[in-house]
């Protein structure tokens, strides 16, 4: 695996609204992974935004490490997996975070206004591309 800054093909990539899994750990280390919006920021961090009552919100406040797969819409084969943890945790007031998202995704403001979210960053300690973006790190094949 690969350690930051990604390769500017692969932010590129990852500047686009495809499809992404973020997995997190329960209190028993087990993994458990979902489907998630996520936003690429200039800074090499990565915005998520959960509703307050989600559980793996639960799961990052205890513990913080965290993987988030990205696939490119193009070309599934073709991903991105970024190894990390996140770094800053605070309430999304106004909902700004989970608009950007929105936007990113929908280009609409998120429609449902009334229950709290958390909006999250995460630091990329390791990555590692497939496909396209397959990492200079990673074994030949």
């Amino acid at each position: 695996m690969s350690k930051p800054p990604l390769p500017e093909e692969a932010v590129a990539m990852l500047r686009r609204p495809n499809p992404a899994v973020v997995a997190t750990l329960r209190s028993d280390g087990s993994p458990v992974s979902t489907a998630t919006w996520y936003l690429w920021e200039d800074d090499g961090r990565v915005l998520i935004n959960m509703d307050e009552g989600r559980v793996r919100l639960k799961h990052l406040r205890r513990d913080p490490r965290v993987t988030l797969t990205v696939l490119d819409t193009e070309d599934w084969y073709t991903h991105v997996t970024l190894i990390g943890r996140v770094t800053e945790m605070r309430e999304d007031e106004g909902l700004t975070g989970i608009d950007r998202l929105s936007r990113q995704y929908t280009g609409n403001p998120y429609p449902d206004r009334v229950r709290p979210r958390v909006s999250a960053w995460i630091e990329i300690d390791r990555w590692h591309g497939w496909g396209t973006h397959k990492d200079s790190d990673q074994a030949s094949t």
